[in-house]
């Protein structure tokens, strides 16, 4: 008989939760308790089922287990036994008859690994792993090939540009002539065309994007024990399974104090296997302090000995900062984070120092407000996850992004070509913008792109009457960047051109449709703002005012009209906030949450993850990238027993829902 590694108790038990089927877990009952190497328990049923599928991973830490339990041929089904648990995913109800022993990872003996958990932090966090020098050579190999033919190269940004209509008349005046600027970053060619097999869903290649040095901060106060826990340590494990032998991570963890669980290391074979071992010893007590998790964090990032050409830090918290700051009364406690985070967590664009914090705001008791301050402060974005089910597949969108940046540091640059042209505004949500020289140029400092990421900017200007011209110049749109792979910089100068028919006399003009929408999505998030600073100041009647007639000014636009698919989300997006703004007690609950996730999603034009009053397992799926759609996908499809049974997300409107066509 082979030596069992993973026994089957049918003993008393502690009451536990089983992390496939999300229930209560008792001896004495007919169902048998299987624990497994790494502590976690499930029925057997359950992960007997999962194993059936060919996972050999636990599905809680996803550490590689060395034995895994198999299936008795004989089925249950034979007699008649319905397979169907209470949460509709499939079980068999038989017993285990043999083990596999599967090799063990292989450690690099060579490294000394201090003990995660006992040894003392060093003053300066430099001791992070080393780049992978075959990546680097290979990034180096990919600056100096043709980019013809070349499966790593990646395509420049692309401009469009669209006046609000086509033609003034040269004997008219227009004050605030509108123009949008479209921009779309690129796509890896690295990233392949999809596969029908969930289980081989397409990846981009290590060498045809950017590597990335991740440092994740995760609450484990007391708020967070039994199935919160359980849940982050899968999405955690969901993470460190999807980052490549490049990429770097490090995890901090927080209650009232804040401790580093290991310094940035490479996610190869056996750093994997150190990480999740790290995040399946986490365990919850203690108070919420998160400004001392981001201050480590930070510490990690700016330290660094070694930088990965991508630095981001993804923050979760379920509860209030309990030890920042409290207000003088002792209620409430508030925090004023950019004074108290260090500046390299600040946006400080164009410095290539940003630290951009992507937040998730956990249940009903998180602070919403101070952790979309983090986010809008280092040009992140906050997330809400209302259902406990979803945080993996929140935790997949963002790092869908991180892992197909593309475009680096993109500054936008517009320039009044026409004599008498002057810029009027710029409106780029929380994008930093300035006008200068006269109010002749103006730029817009983006940032970082995601691969078939795409950004809509208004700029108005005032156009003069000019009776010499049929045709005037107006303005003429570039931008600077820089390739995260071979880190050169790329310029592109008047890469599109506006221009617009000055006639004597014309006839009725119809709005350019690609501009309306986008006026559309601005008036949309000006209103959300405007309702939010209503409800924080007790005033729901008059936030619900201002969403139900912004609600009515989109429904009567040319674009709502035509049903375009963007206005059609829009105004869904306005009802669903006027209905978490029912009440004081709805809005406390997920109502400033909710509005907020919105806000930021809006205001950076880039996904978030949002609850759902019609269906609390759905994310958002605004502005989501093909990058981000395929980890949402391989997180939903992941073996936990029946990937055709497993929990999908309800299909949300897409923004952009449509691409603009050059006129």
């Amino acid at each position: 008989m082979l030596e069992i590694g993973l026994t089957m108790k049918k003993l008393k038990l502690k009451e536990s939760t089983c992390a496939i089927c999300l229930t209560a877990m008792k001896a004495g009952q007919g169902h048998a308790i299987f624990t497994a190497e790494c502590s976690h328990s499930f029925h057997f049923h359950c992960i007997t089922s999962n194993v059936k599928h060919g996972n050999q991973i636990c599905p809680v830490c996803r550490a590689k287990w060395k034995e895994i339990p198999f299936q008795n041929p004989a089925s249950d089904i034979s007699h008649g036994r319905q397979r169907i648990n209470a949460v509709g995913w499939p079980r068999d109800d038989t017993w285990m008859t043999v083990l596999r022993r599967l090799p063990p990872a292989r450690l690099d003996t060579n490294r000394h690994i201090p003990s995660l958990y006992h040894a003392q932090e060093p003053p300066i966090f430099d001791d992070d792993e080393t780049l992978d020098q075959q990546h680097v050579i290979a990034e180096r190999d990919v600056s100096i090939i043709d980019g013809v033919g070349d499966p790593n190269s990646v395509g420049t940004i692309e401009i469009k540009t669209y006046p609000e209509v086509s033609a003034v008349s040269r004997s008219a005046s227009h004050d605030n002539f509108t123009v949008l600027i479209h921009l779309q970053a690129p796509v890896t060619s690295g990233r392949h065309s999809g596969s029908s097999n969930n289980a081989e869903l397409p990846q981009m290649s290590q060498n045809s994007r950017a590597s990335v040095d991740l440092v994740t901060v995760l609450d484990v106060s007391g708020s967070m024990a039994g199935t919160k826990l359980a849940l982050l340590k899968r999405a955690m494990g969901f993470v460190i399974q999807n980052l490549g032998p490049s990429d770097r991570l490090s995890v901090i963890a927080f209650s009232s104090t804040a401790r580093r669980l290991f310094p940035l290391r490479r996610m190869t074979e056996a750093g994997r296997q150190e990480a999740l071992q790290a995040v399946n010893s986490l365990i919850s007590n203690g108070g919420t302090n998160i400004a001392e998790g981001l201050r480590k964090s930070a510490k990690v990032i700016v330290d660094r000995k070694w930088k990965n050409s991508v630095a981001s830090i993804i923050l979760l918290s379920d509860g209030q900062d309990t030890y920042t700051v409290t207000s003088p009364n002792g209620t409430h406690p508030r925090a004023d984070y950019k004074s108290l985070l260090p500046i390299s967590i600040h946006q400080n664009r164009g410095t290539g120092c940003q630290i951009p914090v992507h937040s998730f705001g956990f249940g009903t008791d998180h602070d919403a407000a101070s952790m979309h301050s983090i986010s809008e402060i280092s040009g992140g974005t906050f997330s809400f996850i209302e259902a406990e089910g979803v945080i993996q597949d929140a935790f997949a969108q963002c790092i869908g992004g991180l892992l197909s940046v593309v475009v680096q540091e993109l500054q936008v640059k517009v320039e009044c070509v026409h004599r008498n042209l002057h810029i009027g505004s710029i409106k780029a949500g929380s994008y930093r913008t300035s006008i200068t020289g006269n109010a002749r140029m103006g730029t817009v400092d983006v940032g970082d792109l995601y691969a078939e990421e795409e950004r809509d900017f208004l700029v108005t200007i005032n156009i003069p009457v000019d009776r010499s011209i049929d045709q005037m110049p107006l303005l003429k749109v570039g931008c600077v960047y820089r390739e995260p792979i071979t880190k050169d910089a790329v310029t592109l100068e008047g890469a599109s051109q506006v221009w617009i028919q000055r006639p004597e006399i014309i006839g009725a003009q119809v709005v350019s449709m690609e501009v309306d929408r986008q006026r559309s999505r601005i008036h949309a998030a000006e209103a959300m703002a405007e309702a939010r600073v209503a409800a924080e100041n007790g005033d729901l009647a008059r936030a619900v005012s201002v969403l139900e007639s912004c609600y009515k000014s989109l429904s009567e636009t040319a674009s709502a009209q035509t049903g375009d698919r963007l206005c059609v989300a829009l105004c869904a997006e306005l009802k669903e906030m006027q209905e978490r703004m029912a009440n004081r007690q709805v809005y406390e609950t997920s109502g400033r949450a909710y509005v907020l996730s919105g806000l930021s999603s809006h205001s950076w034009q880039r996904a978030t993850a949002r609850g759902d009053s019609t269906d609390s397992t759905s994310l958002v799926q605004a502005y989501q990238t093909p990058s981000m759609v395929d980890m949402v996908t391989r997180s939903q499809t992941m073996l936990l027993g029946n990937p055709s049974s497993h929990r999908k997300l309800r299909q949300a409107l897409s923004f952009p829902a449509a691409r603009p066509q050059p006129r």
